[in-house]
């Protein structure tokens, strides 16, 4: 018990010292990888609003416009060629994933048709959630979205009342996650055509 004694403050010491190094280690490496993983984010986003948004001369990023749908951040992207506004990219996100949240960017035509869109994050279950980059550009049966537009097809699942839109096999949460951020991505869109107009 003495020899247990005498030996627990060295013990206590060395902890001590190990998580003042583990800590110091780690915020070294936090320090040195934060720059460049904000300008290979930053490199991503430019990215996916040129892939998704119409041909543009402005700087959508510049221009961004931020407002909130059913209490969820969503940021506009405005698409302009030779001042008139041919569309936009705008980024949002759902926390209603089977695992949580998702990000899509969501591209749009000037009159509210979807173009095309890119997953940001998601953390769905391997060979089904994450399916839904490809599955809703598919052209089988009712799947993709590219064309369509929100004010004229219910970008519900089909399984629900009234839904136009195939969800993914096995995978219906993922699904209506990934419709609800289009459909409140649309919204925000319109809400940046009033805004604009006003």
């Amino acid at each position: 018990m003495k020899k247990l004694a005498s030996t627990l403050p060295n013990m206590i010491l060395s902890l001590g010292i190990i998580t003042i190094a583990s800590g110091a280690l780690l915020g070294w490496v936090y320090s040195i990888t934060k720059e460049p993983i904000a300008l290979q984010a930053a490199a991503q986003q430019q990215a996916a609003i040129a892939e998704v948004a119409p041909a543009f001369d402005n700087n959508p990023e510049a221009d961004k416009w931020e407002t909130e749908i059913n209490g969820v951040p969503f940021t506009v992207y405005p698409a302009y060629d030779d001042g008139k506004l041919v569309g936009a990219a705008v980024k949002g996100s759902s926390m209603n994933g089977f695992a949580g949240e998702i990000t899509v960017m969501c591209g749009f035509e000037a009159d509210g048709t979807v173009k095309d869109y890119r997953v940001l994050q998601q953390a769905e279950t391997p060979g089904l959630g994450t399916k839904m980059e490809p599955w809703f550009r598919d052209p089988a049966g009712a799947r993709s979205v590219i064309g369509k537009n929100p004010a004229s097809t219910s970008f519900f699942v089909t399984k629900d009342s009234g839904g136009e839109i195939d969800g993914i096999t096995a995978a219906t949460i993922s699904s209506r996650a990934f419709l609800e951020t289009m459909r409140n991505a649309y919204e925000a869109y319109r809400n940046y055509e009033k805004n604009k107009s006003n």
